[in-house]
């Protein structure tokens, strides 16, 4: 987990910082703020939660870690703000992938 972050996500949840939105398209057209945007769909592991407890009260680790580049599904998690910055906090079987550079 960041050691400067405030937030330490309980279970199985992570909090993501999601990259940035693009402002312009790919055939070169600037978006303004105005436009309708979708929510980028990638983003980066900033803190990772212990894990979820299964049937037998035994913690079960988590997939993903600190600094991990993640494709996470549409519309899940939750957003928040500190400081203008968005974030989301994830349940990990909302992460679809990690994202190998």
């Amino acid at each position: 987990m960041a050691a400067d972050f405030r937030i330490r996500p309980l279970g199985d949840r992570v909090v993501v910082k999601p990259a940035e939105r693009e402002e312009k398209t790919k055939g070169g057209i600037f978006l303004p703020d105005t436009a309708s945007k979708e929510r980028p769909m990638e983003g980066t592991i900033l803190a990772v939660g212990e894990g979820r407890l299964d049937d037998n009260g035994k913690r079960v680790p988590m997939n993903v870690q600190s600094g991990d580049k993640v494709l996470f599904a549409k519309y899940s998690g939750t957003e928040y703000k500190i400081d203008d910055v968005e974030y989301l906090i994830l349940s990990e079987k909302d992460i679809l992938g990690i994202i190998q550079e």
